[in-house]
């Protein structure tokens, strides 16, 4: 069984200043076999952490639509914010790349309609069920129940902004080698982890400052 965190950020995310190297030693360190990189609306840091540790980093990219966020594995073209949701879909799909989505009943980090998760899922790959950064263990609970109700494969990530967060939470699930086998593979997955402490959302609060006065 394979254990990997599906939900990671680098300094290429606004709300980020992870550093690559920092990143795959935090993943490495946790037991981390995959770690799927997953800036905001861009595809520059996955690749950077990919050429680095091509045996550990899939790329991947999180999707802002004009309600919530999409969390893309094995993206290969960058997807720009700001599109309808299926719209965004359509160009990962496009491409070959396992959607999932991220932190769907999650009120503070969300925007997702109940109609627009009911358009979503039976298009999606998964949705995500257990992130750990979610201020209650509720919004992973409500996440659960809509997958176990629609039938769809969970994912599981940490969210990660800073080293600390890598791998607090994880999915295990057979081996695959690209989206066409994780979407097998995903179906019989099993979530592990737990929530960070709500301060961890310093670490971004942090971060923006830090990119603010540098600007």
């Amino acid at each position: 069984m394979l254990k990997v965190d599906f939900h990671t950020h680098t300094y290429r995310s606004k709300d980020s200043v992870t550093k690559i190297q920092e990143l795959i030693k935090a993943a490495r360190t946790r037991g981390l076999d995959r770690v799927v990189v997953t800036d905001h609306n861009t595809l520059r840091g996955a690749r950077e952490a990919f050429e680095a540790a091509p045996d550990l980093v899939i790329p991947g990219e999180e999707v802002q639509t004009t309600e919530g966020e999409l969390l893309a594995a094995f993206v290969t073209v960058e997807v720009p914010r700001g599109l309808e949701p299926l719209d965004a879909l359509k160009r990962l799909k496009d491409q070959g790349a396992f959607v999932s989505i991220s932190h769907p009943f999650d009120p503070h980090r969300s925007g997702w309609k109940i109609e627009t998760l009911e358009q979503l899922a039976p298009l999606v790959d998964a949705i995500e069920i257990f992130n750990a950064r979610v201020i209650r263990a509720s919004y992973n609970q409500l996440a659960q129940e809509f997958a176990a109700a629609h039938r769809m494969a969970g994912t599981a990530g940490s969210d990660g902004h800073h080293p600390s967060e890598i791998g607090r939470a994880y999915s295990l699930l057979p081996e695959f080698n690209d989206a066409k086998t994780l979407r097998s593979a995903i179906r019989l997955a099993q979530v592990g982890g737990r929530i960070s402490s709500p301060l961890v959302h310093l670490y971004s609060t942090r971060a923006k400052i830090i990119k603010a006065l540098r600007s």
